[in-house]
């Protein structure tokens, strides 16, 4: 039997995410590089020249003097916890094949249930906009499956109450693109043509 591509594709080791980003500053410096790779620009008047307030991290602008934090507009803003924390819960959400639930999260961030929770939602909620606006293209294999957890009594397996159904659509790529498509009824006949509508014309989709 063929390997899976994307349950076999690379990851990234602990200790190597530690080295690129175990650090705050390592960590800041990501923000500020992807934020602006051009270098600094004032979102107030566009200029360029500007010096650091290092005692609050701030970028000020030298034309308008506006001050800028790097964290601003972003999922970010206002945190009160340091970035290295939100980049090792991207680490966790991204490397755990079976997914990660907010207890074990916090346990491994060392932060309560509940902000864990909100950082994983926060996470996901920018994963999902990211992802709404691209297509698969290539091979792309698609799945069904439900959410929900056991009942006692009442219809068991498909269309039993309280399970939601959904699609799942992966483009077997190096880079291993996922996309999720909600799904009233899973027969080929239903999910086929919602699965031609996430993918560009010429791919070529393997069902089960």
């Amino acid at each position: 039997m063929a390997r899976n591509v994307v349950q076999f594709q690379k990851g990234l080791s602990e200790p190597a995410f530690e080295q690129q980003y175990g650090t705050e500053e390592q960590c800041r410096a990501i923000v500020i590089e992807s934020r602006w790779p051009d270098g600094f620009e004032c979102p107030a008047c566009g200029g360029r020249a500007h010096s650091l307030v290092k005692t609050r991290g701030l970028f000020q602008c030298s034309t308008c003097r506006r001050q800028t934090s790097p964290i601003a507009g972003t999922i970010f803003a206002v945190t009160k916890l340091p970035l290295r924390i939100w980049f090792r819960a991207m680490y966790h959400m991204t490397q755990t094949k079976q997914g990660i639930s907010s207890i074990e999260l916090g346990r491994r961030l060392g932060v309560s249930q509940p902000t864990a929770w909100k950082i994983k939602h926060k996470l996901k909620q920018v994963m999902m906009e990211r992802d709404a606006t691209k297509k698969l293209t290539g091979r792309i294999e698609i799945d069904d499956a439900y959410l929900g957890g056991e009942r006692s009594g009442g219809k068991r397996g498909r269309g039993a109450a309280g399970k939601t159904p959904f699609v799942a659509a992966v483009e077997t790529t190096a880079d291993g693109k996922v996309s999720l498509l909600p799904a009233e009824c899973l027969g080929v006949c239903e999910f086929a043509p919602a699965m031609l509508v996430s993918a560009r014309e010429g791919v070529r989709t393997c069902l089960p």
